[in-house]
């Protein structure tokens, strides 16, 4: 199958998947790459206007890795992985998508930073 988008983790949420076990890591690492062939809810799910989260969950706990799409180019669409954090519900924190926001505005000015000096 296809993917339909390329994925790039930020230094954030690759330290987070890095800090998890190893099976933990696994498992959202699967689950990032069957997102990336399937229209699944369960694994990739829009939070608002401009986040969306990855979702894992695994022995009782939630594993969430925030992101946002990167159109600009007219390459393969890119989606950044901003930040990820552990919950035990379902509803996410007004706090960490403001997190994912600020990540996001950040990302776009650095990148059109780098695009001026080119």
């Amino acid at each position: 199958m296809e993917k339909k988008f390329e994925i790039k983790l930020l230094e954030e949420a690759f330290g987070f998947i890095k800090s998890q076990n190893d099976k933990v890591q696994d498992k959202i690492f699967y689950n990032i790459r069957k997102a990336q062939i399937l229209n699944d809810p369960k694994l990739f799910k829009k939070l608002n206007q401009n986040i969306w989260e990855f979702r894992t969950k695994y022995t009782g706990l939630q594993y969430r890795i925030l992101a946002f799409w990167d159109k600009e180019n007219n390459e393969m669409t890119l989606i950044c992985g901003t930040h990820g954090f552990v919950k035990k519900t379902d509803n996410v924190s007004p706090k960490e998508i403001e997190k994912a926001e600020q990540s996001r505005v950040e990302y776009f000015e650095q990148k059109s930073n780098e695009d001026e000096i080119i």
